[in-house]
């Protein structure tokens, strides 16, 4: 055999690792070239305008500020015309009826900014691509979501102002016997129903379907918080179930606060543990597109 018709080996290309040499020094960490492309004080300046962009939107389509202060504001002066509602009533335990309701609709204001305003924001941002867009920017689409939460609470915490205001005010009900429990009431009763809106903008895929099943969510719940009939007056087996329902803890917490009483563990608990499991439920499916 004639060696010499024998093809050369390409030795350099065969042996000289031309792409090591680059590809270690290639890639660049997320940071650096975060920082690179924004100021520090960007982060939160684009954060607080996100906010304020998004308080506008909600400030030109006002629905849950609405039902949510002025619907319970109206249902207030409806049940201060009711001479019954002001007699005291063994069966409710010596308080009056209008006591009663008072922390119903601090609960009503509650779920219904969290079950139908909170999602449908959200469910249509996705929907409309708006956070598939935000992921090829430095801006992460969680700040939309966190910038939700923050004026959804603003706006329940200013319709709880304003409900507590006026029952004070005009119609001379005391809400201040024991403040500390009230505020740590309120604040796990937001927790637990935001979290709840937060499942609920992950499982829909449209802002229909999410009004939707924030609705079918909403209507049971409210009949457990008392609102068509006390909870002092359902049966052992209902009042049972309304312990467990986040209306029907939030309640019994609020009232008992109201009451000068600390509230017992058990709604607390409740409403603790809504807030944790829907919030991880919340994180784990939530999509982005």
């Amino acid at each position: 055999m004639n060696t010499h018709t024998l093809p050369r080996p390409k030795a350099p290309l065969s042996k000289a690792p031309l792409s090591k040499a680059p590809l270690s020094k290639a890639p660049l960490s997320k940071a650096p070239l975060t920082k690179t492309l924004l100021p520090e004080t960007a982060p939160r300046a684009a954060f607080g305008q996100i906010v304020r962009n998004e308080a506008r939107l909600a400030w030109r389509l006002p629905a849950g500020l609405i039902f949510g202060a002025g619907l319970p504001v109206l249902l207030l002066i409806i049940f201060n015309e009711i001479p019954s509602f002001h007699q005291a009533q063994a069966s409710l335990g010596g308080l009056t009826a209008f006591d009663v309701y008072v922390p119903i609709l601090i609960a009503f204001v509650i779920a219904i900014i969290a079950l139908i305003s909170l999602p449908g924001p959200l469910v249509t941002y996705r929907d409309q691509g708006i956070l598939r867009r935000l992921s090829t920017t430095p801006v992460p689409p969680t700040w939309v979501l966190a910038a939700q939460v923050v004026v959804q609470f603003c706006i329940t915490i200013t319709s709880l102002l304003i409900l507590i205001v006026v029952s004070i005010t005009a119609f001379g009900f005391d809400a201040s016997k024991n403040p500390g429990a009230l505020v740590l009431a309120i604040v796990l009763s937001i927790a637990a129903l935001f979290a709840i809106g937060l499942c609920i903008a992950a499982a829909a895929r449209s802002g229909t379907a999410a009004r939707a099943i924030g609705a079918a969510a909403f209507y049971p719940m409210l009949f457990f918080s008392g609102m068509w009939f006390p909870r002092e007056l359902m049966p052992g087996v209902l009042q049972d179930v309304s312990n467990i329902t986040p209306l029907g803890a939030a309640v019994e917490a609020i009232q008992d606060s109201m009451q000068g009483q600390f509230p017992p563990a058990e709604p607390l608990l409740v409403l603790a543990g809504y807030a944790l499991v829907f919030a991880l439920i919340a994180k784990r499916f939530f999509r982005w597109e």
